[in-house]
């Protein structure tokens, strides 16, 4: 989360410099030579890295791992990544960066990190900085203001020197019209592609073959564990069908809960983009304003708005003609909000910046606020009565039987006393639960937490309540191989097939390169041709997937068949250039200018990864292993 505040104050290409030199970090030899300090984490130049910030980092890092995998990180994932250790490298990083931007006289003011903080939008309440806000928002992300503007002059000072480093940047003509030629240069391809699931049925399973391979992959075949279960279950259909509920009731209610049945007013509107990053400079705003400028006098003569978006947008919604839909009041950024609520149906707006960039909007409609009639909601306030009353009824059902089956001893005596309906499972693993209650995930929750012979308390869940007993558990085991044997067979076929479609693969070229070309060669019946293809094409219909593509641009022009076959999914391609042409059509200024900054950014990112490897080599860095186990 502390990279999402700052990378509002950062540009694209930095961000790109920095993931990419912290890669190169993490590979980095640094030295293990004993230090004095064992309370340090590693050292630069003599200059600690304390526990407490790696700590603080490696904490950060796994948060947010553990926000990509939805919750839940997959175990022996974090060891196998080397988390610890590229932490490490980027903190090394950063204090390299320090070392180096004092030595070429580069500081970040105190007043510099205030004003950052300043205009990072999320710290923000209606326009403006919010202390309270930011307080608030530090405080959700385990961040006090100290250790967050110490790790933002951290990044400002990165973008300082990354800066003065790539000031040195200098991109020729010649290298623009070299970089022209290589991004329009063009290929018409034959190909061929053997695709492993043509070949399951041809793979030969011997038993002696497949004990072999079932012996080096049995794991994949460990059972999940298993449990089974006795439960009482107490639904609140059974509570509700005997509760009534009076139209005073209904009534009552609905006043309310009024506020909640209330539409707010609604505008729908159409908008044209004219992007801008914040890495953008000074002279890509100006020309940006000035085409949203002309398009917008456009729009003020009356001409087609939807067909100006389509033509001129650069946002998302330009095949739609800019079509926002309709949105009530909040849901946009509070300049755009603002400029839509405060128009006509039909008026085209001044241009509106925002830090999307430049916007032209035209609200086509407007609809009221209004509030749905008690008639209209009647029918959903009754249903909403019965189960609040219900839930209260079952819960009482519930917790009677749980303390009637305490004084039992067992939920079985319970059973016998009051005859009430236990339910029993067979043994069941949790991917693959009986259907019904036993399928919920709340219940399963509770289910595979409990150890054999423990009884649960009263799970809520979404139609009842249940009391769930473990009569016996199965742990994961290893299979032998008759009891998985169908399972093994489609798993050994799949992986067969795939050696026997690169065999294929490899025999087809063979058979092509001793004809020179693809011609009458056996399978040539399934050869596909595209049309001309640049570099960047997208996969589809008679396009091979990016890597065949790439691997075609890589031979030389000569040069005709694939070297070798090439593995795409489980499918394996060969190919050969049916021709080559250079597409070079006169480019525009604008063109040119974006090839120029591709360009310079890649020299700037080469400059600085150069001048990291110096400062690295002329470092003492030394790392404490005993913080990295």
């Amino acid at each position: 989360m502390l990279n999402v505040f700052r990378k509002k104050a950062q540009s694209t290409l930095i961000q790109a410099m920095v993931i990419m030199i912290a890669v190169v970090f993490v590979f980095w030899g640094v030295g293990s030579s004993m230090n004095k300090n064992r309370n340090s984490v590693a050292t630069v130049n003599g200059e600690e890295i304390s526990y407490k910030d790696f700590q603080r980092s490696y904490d950060r890092a796994v948060d947010n791992m553990r926000r990509q995998f939805g919750g839940q990180i997959p175990p022996g994932f974090i060891e196998k990544m080397g988390l610890k250790q590229q932490v490490l490298g980027q903190l090394i990083q950063t204090e390299l960066f320090r070392q180096g931007g004092k030595a070429m006289g580069i500081t970040v003011s105190d007043l510099a990190v205030q004003k950052e903080v300043e205009k990072t939008l999320v710290f923000q309440k209606d326009g403006h900085f919010d202390l309270s806000r930011y307080k608030q928002v530090l405080a959700q992300n385990r961040l006090t203001p100290t250790s967050y503007e110490n790790g933002l002059k951290s990044d400002l000072l990165t973008r300082r020197v990354t800066r003065a480093i790539g000031s040195f940047a200098v991109v020729p003509d010649t290298s623009i019209k070299d970089f022209q030629a290589y991004t329009d240069e063009e290929v018409k391809l034959s190909y061929i592609a053997f695709n492993a699931a043509d070949f399951e049925d041809r793979v030969e399973v011997k038993d002696a073959d497949l004990a072999a391979w079932f012996e080096k992959n049995k794991e994949k075949y460990r059972s999940d564990p298993k449990v089974r279960l006795q439960y009482l279950f107490f639904d609140f259909d059974t509570d509700a069908a005997g509760v009534k509920v009076s139209e005073e009731d209904l009534k009552a209610k609905y006043e309310s809960e009024k506020a909640s049945y209330q539409i707010p007013e609604k505008r729908h509107a159409r908008h044209i983009l004219f992007k801008v990053t914040e890495g953008d400079d000074d002279t890509v705003r100006a020309a940006k304003k000035k085409q949203a400028e002309k398009v917008l006098a456009l729009a003020r003569q009356g001409k087609d708005f939807a067909k100006l978006a389509e033509k001129y947008s650069e946002g998302p919604t330009r095949e739609r003609g800019g079509d926002l839909g309709s949105f009530a009041k909040g849901r946009m950024v509070p300049a755009f909000d603002n400029a839509v609520f405060s128009m006509k149906p039909g008026e085209v707006s001044d241009l509106v910046k925002t830090r999307f960039g430049y916007h032209i909007i035209k609200v086509e409609e407007i609809f009221p606020a209004s509030t749905r009639s008690f008639d209209l909601v009647k029918d959903n306030l009754a249903a909403s009565i019965k189960k609040q009353k219900a839930k209260g009824l079952t819960f009482t059902r519930g917790t009677k039987a749980y303390e009637a089956i305490m004084r039992a001893g067992s939920l079985e005596k319970y059973g016998q006393l009051d005859q009430k309906k236990i339910v029993e499972t067979d043994f069941f693993s949790r991917n693959e639960p009986p259907k019904g209650i036993t399928a919920d995930s709340k219940f399963l929750d509770t289910a595979f937490t409990l150890k054999k012979g423990e009884l649960s308390s009263l799970v809520e869940l979404p139609a009842g309540y249940a009391i769930i007993y473990v009569t016996d558990v199965q742990k994961p085991a290893l299979p032998e191989l008759a009891a998985v044997r169908d399972r093994a067979v489609a798993g050994f076929k799949k992986e067969k097939a795939v050696e026997l479609a690169r065999k294929a693969a490899d025999d087809f070229l063979a058979a092509s390169r001793k004809k020179g070309s693809f011609g009458e060669t056996p399978g040539a019946g399934k050869i596909k041709t595209s049309s001309f293809l640049k570099r960047s094409a997208a996969a589809g219909k008679d396009v091979p997937p990016a890597p065949v593509i790439e691997d075609a641009f890589a031979l030389p022009w000569k040069e005709k068949l694939a070297k070798k076959s090439i593995k795409a999914g489980r499918s394996y391609y060969v190919f050969e250039v049916v021709d080559r042409r250079l597409d070079s059509a006169a480019i525009d200024d604008a063109a040119r200018k974006n090839m120029r900054q591709q360009l310079e950014a890649s020299t700037q990112r080469a400059l600085t990864q150069s001048w990291l490897t110096g400062m690295q080599e002329k470092a003492k860095i030394w790392t404490n292993p005993a913080f990295l186990k």
